[in-house]
């Protein structure tokens, strides 16, 4: 098993949309890369520093990183700064986020694709993980548990026809 954190905007629709991936054996919300404090919601909404992330658990067998991080940069806008669809601030700012420095040369690769389409440098930060908190329970699933909740991703994303067939 592998792990990434990836910040693509709210973390709602971001988790929703990896979770119907084969390979992706689990997937938490919560907050990193801000002050070493576990904050709140309300604390994230006033700029704490932190960004909305999801951790993705997943079966490097079934579901390579390359895979995953075409797919985040499908739903993503790759050159906007602290802002995806209608969310703005720092906490909707995009990131790769990772523990394993193993895993680098196959997201430079990526990212050296996605910055080649765009033709200019991409806002999408690439960093070591320095912290990540869970969100709160009512965040876990979110859209999920309520399935009309704004997302900046078109819901059409939510049911990719071949999600399962990811390597």
């Amino acid at each position: 098993m592998k792990t990434i954190y990836l910040a693509g905007g709210c973390f709602w629709g971001m988790q929703k949309f990896f979770d119907q991936f084969g390979g992706v054996i689990g997937t938490q919300v919560g907050y990193a890369n801000g002050p070493d404090k576990a904050p709140s919601y309300e604390e994230v909404c006033r700029d704490s520093g932190h960004a909305e992330t999801v951790r993705i658990d997943y079966d490097e067998a079934r579901l390579s990183l390359t895979k995953l991080l075409e797919s985040y940069f499908t739903v993503i806008d790759p050159l906007s700064v602290d802002r995806q669809g209608e969310d703005r601030g720092v906490q909707y700012r995009t990131g790769v986020f990772y523990t394993d420095e193993a895993q680098l040369p196959e997201i430079r690769a990526v990212f050296e694709r996605e910055t080649e389409k765009a033709g200019r440098e991409l806002a999408v930060l690439l960093e070591p993980l320095r912290n990540f908190f869970p969100a709160e329970e009512y965040h876990q699933k979110y859209l999920d548990k309520n399935p009309g909740g704004y997302c900046h991703i078109p819901k059409k994303f939510f049911h990719m026809e071949g999600a399962a067939e990811t390597k």
